[in-house]
């Protein structure tokens, strides 16, 4: 018999039972293959073709041979050999960058990452010294960056949303960076995503970004601004990112990711740190050279060849990716507008059950009157034939019983009416919980 190793002697994120929920999550969604899923945070697949990967492989390649004049040899080391722990396409990803945010981005301020998630991991590693520092998140919040700061023993602090569709409220930002300091604590940064969250769905208005800038201003406190729904509205009208609004002043690091604008099986991201580090002899760094210390030590570097096909994207779509995202924008959209009318049809007027009304992305929350949890999601599976999120997850105070989470990126408008005609019947069935 193998050697038993006790849990209790294992890092305590083993037990929590956060990541016990999303085990749970994938396997549910695999005992029911055949359910309609409102689960998943995908991008829609019909997008994807699997011939154009070499294409993009190859526009980059021919990228590097006439526009970077590099020879054979230097190619050939450029995707085969490990290549920068900061990555190879940062000048297209700053190019990108200035196109479609109006962010001026200094390339050597650029660490290319395995995913947003692995940007989360390294910025929380760098800035989070000691047991009093402390990591603000807003409430309802995605689960990657809480995981995260679980996996590296850090304090969350939840700040909670300004209504349903209203994103992190600034001045409960501000009480609660107070309170803490009042404590003794010392919080040093604030997870936020100001358009379409994962998993409320929330936007902040232009005023309300402003605004948070001012208190990160104010506090000292570190925006880390996480962007990758903000391509997808149900209108094409796009909001100023916090880093764009923020110009050079510091106040926001911001997170980016391929998964959803290109596709999540590259597993590329980028963090955009250009904050400077003093060192006790007077010497500066930018903070991405921090942050790609650490990365040489985990991940040692991102995936040369998943970076030339990204890189191959970005140049085939003229490095505008917001151009080159807009069937998916439309797409995402009649989704969104799809959902919002089936839920009104099937529940207007129903007692204790609500929806909120987000202007874009993936995700829409449901209030039902019922506990909304594992046990009814595995009910609703097995009954009836559809799939959601619980969001009592995504709560790292508490909260979220009787919320569930609903994706439609990953079905069609016809999958979509099914599957909110099935929940609508499990719904039915639920007593009330007093």
């Amino acid at each position: 018999m193998s050697r038993v190793l006790p849990l209790a002697d294992l890092h305590g994120s083993l037990s929590d039972p956060l990541l016990d929920a999303m085990t749970f999550l994938n396997e549910v969604t695999g005992r029911y293959p055949d359910a309609i899923s409102f689960a998943p945070g995908r991008p829609y697949e019909e997008f994807f073709d699997p011939a154009d990967i070499p294409a993009h492989l190859e526009t980059y390649l021919r990228h590097l041979r006439e526009e970077r004049n590099l020879t054979d040899s230097q190619v050939r080391q450029e995707v085969f050999q490990y290549g920068r722990t900061k990555g190879l396409i940062a000048p297209l990803i700053a190019r990108a960058l200035a196109a479609d945010e109006g962010i001026d981005a200094d390339p050597e301020a650029l660490v290319v990452t395995v995913g947003a998630q692995e940007g989360m991991l390294l910025v929380l590693r760098a800035l989070c010294a000691g047991p009093d520092d402390v990591l603000l998140v807003s409430a309802p919040c995605y689960v990657g960056v809480t995981g995260a700061a679980r996996l590296l023993d850090l304090t969350v602090h939840p700040v909670p949303e300004a209504g349903r569709d209203g994103g992190l409220d600034p001045e409960a930002l501000a009480a609660a960076v107070r309170a803490l300091r009042a404590a003794g604590k010392r919080p040093r940064a604030c997870y936020v995503v100001p358009d379409f969250a994962n998993p409320s769905g929330a936007s902040m208005d232009e005023a309300a970004r402003r605004r948070l800038l001012e208190v990160a201003e104010e506090s000292g406190v570190l925006l880390l601004e996480d962007n990758p729904y903000g391509f997808f509205g149900r209108t094409p009208d796009a909001r100023p990112t916090l880093r764009a609004l923020d110009g050079d002043r510091g106040n926001v690091v911001y997170l980016g990711s391929f998964a959803k604008t290109c596709f999540p099986g590259a597993r590329v991201g980028y963090v955009l740190a250009d904050q400077r580090v003093a060192a006790p002899d007077g010497r500066t760094t930018l903070l991405a050279d921090e942050l790609a210390k650490l990365k040489s030590m985990t991940t040692v570097n991102t995936s040369a060849l998943s970076q030339a096909v990204i890189g191959g994207m970005l140049l085939a779509g003229g490095l505008r990716l917001r151009d080159a995202n807009e069937p998916a924008r439309r797409f995402y959209a009649h989704n969104m507008d799809t959902l919002l009318a089936e839920l009104r049809a099937a529940f207007q007027g129903a007692p204790g059950i609500s929806w909120n009304h987000p202007d874009g992305g993936y995700f829409a929350v449901v209030t039902v009157p019922f506990r909304a949890d594992a046990q009814a999601l595995d009910a609703c599976a097995r009954k009836h034939g559809v799939l959601w999120t619980p969001m009592d997850g995504f709560h790292p105070g508490g909260g979220g019983e009787r919320q569930l989470r609903l994706s439609c990126s990953y079905l069609t408008p016809e999958q979509i009416t099914e599957g909110v005609r099935r929940l609508a019947a499990f719904v039915a069935e639920q007593p009330p919980v007093g």
